[in-house]
């Protein structure tokens, strides 16, 4: 596609994102009037679309310096990155189909301007910062995780005792997971396979490995679409929770022999294995909207083929040895954004509303912050959730004095 051509889909597709995130909007507003974040230097690693742009545009309009990446190979639209660096004049470093090389030469890219706060996914630039990169350790003051697979690297970086700085949790705020994990993953999962494929997915035996808040919403989608819809789970818990969802519960090694089409999305590494593969039934679509495209086990995948081919955009065909074939999706990365457009724009509103938010609580906070991982601010999911009723004209009741009181002293009786 002719440069003028993907400028201009890129500030359509970025004006777009932008009149469907109200919420964002109305703390855009004031961010920008007040210049919150005048001065300050803000490095991101966000799956580079439209809806990303819009929440880069914010920041940097509320008077910060932003430097733009993303945050996976696959997931970044070509015609938003090239608005934002030719239209808008936001340094933006994300191309799709970045080798390996490349993908971490635009993270350093970001990393190059001594950021005071870093906004990630995935947390690649916070693993970057404490490793090959301490020499700008120094200058963070703090980060945003946008999502699950971070969280738990965080996390872990934290009991270790290795975390430099302050990162706020942004995937487990109510008004993120609730909504973004579950409405988002959901509705873009199933439009990227139906992108992908272009293949029915009524009447399919369609297999979902994890029952987190992502997977509830595959699973919601998948089922109301029509499909027939199995849950695989190492967490007894979920997995009697997806039973009494209505959902059947089986082991991977069994359910693999009946899928017409599988979705890995559990933030774990080999869900989908040798030992599953040599089971999965002729024409088995695989696909992955966890993070990293460790889900689906490409190496054994190899192992066990005779041959490889792409047979559509977006579609490789594997001939295993065993005579069957296997079609894995988008190379095994998340599906939803590598073949979709990833998360509605209505859904990224409410995250991003999030994300803006806590960048202002960390700058402002009036306590201290020593490095480990902080949940959201119960007032900010408020905020956030208030001015999104608001947008959709809903009002709700609220508790009278007596009715607080009840519910807040023990001595009260019926």
């Amino acid at each position: 596609m002719p440069s003028n051509e993907l400028l201009d889909r890129g500030v359509k597709r970025i004006e777009w994102a932008k009149a469907h995130m109200p919420v964002l909007g109305r703390i855009r507003k004031r961010l920008v009037k007040e210049q919150t974040f005048e001065g300050l230097k803000v490095g991101m690693a966000l799956h580079t679309e439209a809806k990303t742009a819009v929440l880069a545009m914010t920041i940097q309009e509320a008077g910060a310096e932003v430097r733009l990446t993303g945050c996976n190979p696959l997931s970044t639209d070509d015609s938003v990155a090239l608005a934002l660096n030719e239209k808008y004049g936001l340094e933006t470093y994300a191309k799709k189909g970045q080798s390996q090389k490349d993908y971490y030469s635009s993270l350093n890219g970001v990393l190059d301007m001594k950021p005071d706060y870093v906004i990630d996914d995935g947390a690649d630039l916070i693993f970057l910062l404490h490793t090959k990169r301490k020499d700008m350790l120094p200058n963070v003051k703090g980060a945003n995780e946008e999502t699950t697979t971070g969280i738990i690297r965080i996390r872990a970086m934290a009991r270790e005792g290795a975390l430099r700085f302050p990162v706020m949790s942004v995937n487990d705020a109510y008004m993120k997971y609730m909504f973004d994990n579950r409405y988002g993953t959901g509705q873009s999962t199933m439009d990227g396979i139906m992108t992908a494929t272009n293949l029915v997915i009524a009447g399919k035996s369609v297999v979902i490995a994890g029952y987190g808040w992502c997977g509830r919403g595959i699973a919601m989608r998948a089922k109301g679409m029509g499909a027939d819809v199995t849950i695989c789970e190492v967490d007894p818990i979920r997995a009697i929770e997806a039973r009494l969802d209505g959902f059947a519960v089986r082991p991977m090694a069994e359910a693999i022999k009946d899928a017409d089409m599988v979705v890995t999305a559990t933030g774990c590494k080999d869900v989908v294995t040798a030992k599953h593969l040599r089971k999965a039934k002729d024409r088995c679509v695989l696909s992955n909207s966890g993070h990293f495209d460790n889900e689906i086990s490409k190496t054994a995948l190899r192992q066990l083929s005779k041959k490889r081919r792409r047979v559509r955009e977006s579609v490789d065909e594997y001939q295993l040895k065993n005579g069957r074939r296997v079609y894995l999706l988008s190379e095994g990365r998340l599906v939803n954004l590598a073949a979709g457009q990833g998360h509605p724009a209505e859904i990224m509103d409410m995250s991003f509303a999030i994300q803006a938010s806590c960048l202002e609580y960390m700058a402002f906070s009036p306590h201290s912050m020593e490095p480990d991982v902080y949940d959201v601010p119960d007032h900010i999911d408020e905020h956030v959730a208030r001015i999104k009723l608001e947008t959709l004209g809903i009002g709700i009741d609220s508790l009278s004095p007596a009715q607080k009181k009840y519910l807040s002293d023990w001595r009260e009786g019926t």
